[in-house]
């Protein structure tokens, strides 16, 4: 080229310089963030369409721009002839080789093989046509877009430094240099270049190692929400499986007490009865036969009115209107008189009045050890021990009896009865206990213990 050639190629493209600097600063920005860090935890789907967009697109639209600003400032520039026909072979060049690049990316996502020659191989074209007309650095620019998907880790800073060369050289006014003062004006622009490409290489590392630790985050949270829901489901079910088995144990403990109530109840009332008619038929006394009659009347009466008050599950007869201590005292006094056997009933501690629940549990504790003391023990005498001892109730049925070894489990027999069995259960429904001490020849002692739940 000639001297006025060069002056007017100096003076178009270093009108540019400035522009052409911050259009390159905001390439490398977007190669070195890349659509990568583009596809954060954001709007993920928008943004990997629109870099999707630009990746097919962008190339023939830089090209292009790159087309029309160089024919229309090639006489600025001063074009050779030769130089416009290779330009306009390299701009084809460039269009097969983006079309060709279209079809195998879509076979074979990169980085690989393909992909690192089809970068090179673009970049070897714009390079050429940068060679040519300075202006061609437009298209050049597409070296930084996209870098990360084309080159494998170890190229992708040399690929960026190759196309900081290409757009060092149309900043600096095309080339080559022709002296040794655009040789400076080169390597000073090149090495600021460079310097932007390094630095937002780095940032671009940090900002797709913070994608990576976010999308990590977020694989864990989908896994951690998977096994939680898992196990909400789990929860779920055994939530419900554990209603039916409480429903069932319910309904379950619900005929055991009934059959208890009616046992402590109806059958030992029966049982009065039927003793006190024994002795009606055995004599013929009128006074002894008023008095049996009349003891019949009222055990006939009070087992009604406790089949009545069972059915509703309310507090036993004795209790109504009496507290715990009273109403055993009256029980006791009842059963010794009825039975001809010595009772005694003593309480101590300082009485509290209790939860109704647990002074029915008590009561008809009682009446089953006393229903035992006479059917089984052949007892002459029974102590009754109520004591309120700090949180505690505790009750004691003794008699001197026949006893029997308690390891041994006695026979069921026709008569029925739940016995010790009944009455272990009866504490334990309250969260307390009994226990049972007797030798044969010596005796029975029977102790409950129950929490001291008071009335509400």
């Amino acid at each position: 080229m000639g001297a006025d050639g060069t002056t007017a190629r100096d003076a178009v493209v270093r009108g540019a310089a400035a522009d052409g600097t911050a259009a390159d600063g905001r390439a490398v920005r977007g190669a070195a963030a890349d659509d990568t860090a583009a596809r954060g935890t954001g709007a993920d789907g928008v943004v990997e369409r629109r870099w999707a967009v630009f990746h097919r697109w962008g190339p023939y639209v830089l090209l292009a721009a790159g087309t029309v600003l160089s024919l229309s400032a090639a006489d600025a520039i001063g074009m050779t002839e030769g130089e416009r026909r290779l330009s306009g072979a390299l701009v084809v060049v460039a269009v097969v080789l983006q079309l060709a690049w279209g079809r195998a990316e879509r076979r074979r996502p990169g980085p690989t093989a393909e992909s690192a020659c089809y970068y090179a191989a673009r970049w070897a074209v714009g390079f050429a046509l940068a060679w040519t007309n300075p202006l061609f650095a437009f298209y050049a620019a597409i070296g930084y877009f996209g870098v990360a998907h084309q080159l494998p880790g170890r190229l992708v800073k040399p690929g960026l430094v190759a196309t900081a060369v290409t757009a060092a050289g149309s900043q600096s006014g095309g080339l080559p240099p022709d002296d040794g003062l655009g040789w400076a004006l080169f390597g000073a622009i090149l090495l600021v270049n460079s310097l932007l490409v390094a630095l937002f290489a780095h940032f671009g590392e940090l900002d797709e190692e913070r994608t990576r630790a976010q999308a990590a985050t977020i694989a864990e949270l989908e896994r951690t929400n998977a096994a939680l829901q898992q196990a909400l489901d789990e929860n779920a079910a055994l939530h419900t499986q554990l209603l039916v088995q409480a429903r069932e144990a319910g309904v379950a403990d619900e005929r055991r007490r009934l059959a208890a109530e009616i046992h402590d109840t109806l059958a030992q009332g029966l049982t009065g009865i039927i003793a006190q008619l024994q002795v009606v038929a055995g004599t013929t006394d009128p006074d002894l036969v008023r008095v049996h009659a009349g003891r019949a009347t009222d055990l006939a009466r009070e087992s009604l009115g406790e089949a009545r008050r069972s059915v509703h599950d309310l507090a036993p007869v004795a209790l109504v209107g009496d507290g715990l201590p009273r109403a055993l005292e009256k029980t006791v006094a009842e059963w010794g008189e009825r039975t001809g056997i010595r009772a005694d009933f003593t309480a101590t501690g300082a009485v509290e009045p209790l939860h109704g629940e647990v002074a029915a549990t008590l009561l008809r504790i009682v009446q089953e050890a006393l229903s035992n003391a006479s059917r089984h023990a052949a007892a002459t005498r029974v102590g009754v021990t109520l004591s309120y001892i700090g949180d505690e109730v505790t009750l004691d049925v003794r008699d001197d009896g026949r006893g029997f070894d308690p390891r041994v489990r006695p026979a069921r027999t026709g008569s029925g009865g739940f016995g010790l069995d009944g009455m272990r259960a009866r504490a334990e429904r309250i969260a307390g206990s009994l226990t049972v001490e007797s030798e044969p020849g010596h005796g029975t002692a029977v102790s409950a213990r129950v929490p001291l739940v008071r009335h509400d």
